[in-house]
């Protein structure tokens, strides 16, 4: 590969490979795998814009040429030495000095398009820099463009602290230059750029982690997506991001509220393995088959007291671990009356796999028919009775408060606790009210004064034949 041509607008003191104060380049298996999907031994290649090194390198593998716009000096350098023996070249500089007139089958721009340009460049609108990206592809051409969501779902799960203060590479920026907020004016700047849209992908968690992009996000592609957003969230959150992605999927807002998205755009083309569409990238991150997620299932029944759906399930799926199933509820796939694991199998017996559901439960501040705040333990007993299994403890043991995730959950279950604390003091009040009225009423106290006398005598003559013994 040639060594990196400086065009222009290059950054020198700058790497978007090796970040310290903004985020890092695109990456991840879904990219990857759409990668793999798209391209085509012969095809030539532009990455433009900063890609993770796997990622590029994937590209390298499957086709003959490919070349490279970066504005990072440094990065274009690793890069040139990284591919030495791979035709085709390196270019540094921005995107509206890249002069060159070549045509290329396959553009990839997974990052988006606000990293094309650097500091030099007053100003490039997302629209501007799509057309000239589309000026550089050809006829048949296709288009690989990742896209930020300015409004997915992390902005529901973190404060947007960087708003407040911007990173190194928010500095000097024009508010224009971000790609267009939510997915249908996103792809109507598509067409009307003269860009075909021929598959639209949900991107989960973001675009530098791409663990898993689909292209309807609903049933257990959710539940896939969920994970992802909660694992890259495990820490205090505004909203329980499992919760958050499921209940948005519910709502048909799964793709509306995705952290970012994938297009794919251009000309169908004869033996491309894009145009068959798969729905799922990587394509074994979501289990095949009907059924809904086991946890989900006994949620649902839970949050509207149907005790009867819960007490019916529990022992099958008691009776599938003792077959030999090793998964806890949010692991299990119930379709029918028939159970299989969604990812690997896990270990534990049964006790296990019920307490890891019982604190899932009250980590996500469901509904319940039973009193909130309850202890992992107690809710584990509860749910192991129904199929004949009898949990013990220590004496000693205390009492496990487990905490909901967000803080939304938090202040429903505040609110739920306060209103049975409310409902408990006025039963009290009620019963003391009518222990009171008893003890005032004529019967109570005629009984009380003829019994009274009794009592006297009865302790008198107790003393009396303890006197005796004596």
């Amino acid at each position: 590969m040639t060594r990196s041509n400086l065009i222009g607008g290059e950054m020198l003191n700058w790497s978007d490979l090796h970040p310290v104060d903004a985020r890092p380049a695109a990456a991840g298996p879904a990219a990857t795998a759409l990668l793999a999907a798209a391209l085509q031994p012969g095809d030539s290649v532009l990455i433009a814009g900063p890609h993770a090194v796997d990622v590029i390198t994937a590209v390298a593998a499957r086709v003959t040429s490919v070349d490279l716009l970066l504005r990072s000096a440094p990065d274009a350098e690793e890069i040139a030495e990284l591919l030495d023996e791979t035709k085709g070249q390196v270019f540094c500089g921005a995107l509206d000095r890249f002069g060159a007139d070549e045509t290329y089958d396959v553009i990839v721009a997974l990052d988006g398009l606000e990293r094309l340009v650097g500091p030099d460049t007053p100003k490039l609108t997302w629209t501007e820099a799509l057309a000239r990206l589309r000026s550089r592809l050809a006829p048949t051409g296709r288009l690989l463009l990742g896209a930020q969501n300015s409004f997915g779902v992390e902005r529901l799960i973190q404060p947007a602290i960087t708003a407040a203060l911007p990173r190194d590479e928010d500095w000097a920026r024009d508010v224009a230059d971000t790609a267009p907020a939510g997915i249908k004016p996103l792809q109507a700047a598509l067409r009307d750029a003269g860009v075909e849209i021929v598959q639209t992908y949900a991107v989960f968690p973001s675009l530098v982690e791409a663990q898993l992009a689909v292209t309807s996000v609903h049933g257990l592609a959710a539940v896939a997506a969920a994970r992802t957003v909660a694992a890259r969230n495990a820490g205090p959150t505004l909203m329980d991001p499992y919760r958050l992605v499921l209940d948005a999927t519910a709502a048909g807002l799964g793709s509306d509220l995705a952290p970012a998205w994938y297009f794919v755009g251009g000309a169908e083309r004869p033996g491309d393995a894009a145009s068959t569409s798969p729905s799922v990238l990587p394509e074994c991150a979501v289990p095949t088959g009907s059924g809904v997620l086991l946890e989900e299932h006994l949620l649902a029944a839970l949050r509207v007291d149907d005790q009867a759906t819960v007490r019916r399930i529990i022992p099958d799926y008691v009776a599938w671990l003792g077959d030999g199933g090793a998964g806890s509820p949010d692991n299990v796939i119930l379709d029918g009356t028939s159970y299989r694991l969604f990812g690997e199998a896990q270990d534990g017996d049964v006790v296990t796999h019920l307490t890891r559901f019982a604190r899932r439960v009250l980590e996500s501040g469901s509904r319940q028919p039973w009193p909130a705040g309850g202890d992992p333990h107690a809710l584990t007993a509860r749910l192991a009775s129904m199929a004949g299994i009898t949990v013990t403890e220590e004496v000693s043991a205390s009492a496990e408060v487990i905490r909901p995730m967000g803080s939304a959950e938090q202040l429903a279950t505040v609110a739920r606790l306060a209103d049975e604390l409310a409902h408990a003091s006025a039963r009290a009040i009620l019963f003391e009210g009518t222990v009171s009225g008893i003890r005032r009423s004529l019967p109570y106290r005629v009984g009380h004064a003829v019994l009274n006398p009794a009592r006297v005598i009865r302790r008198r003559v107790k003393r009396l034949l303890r006197k005796v013994r004596r």
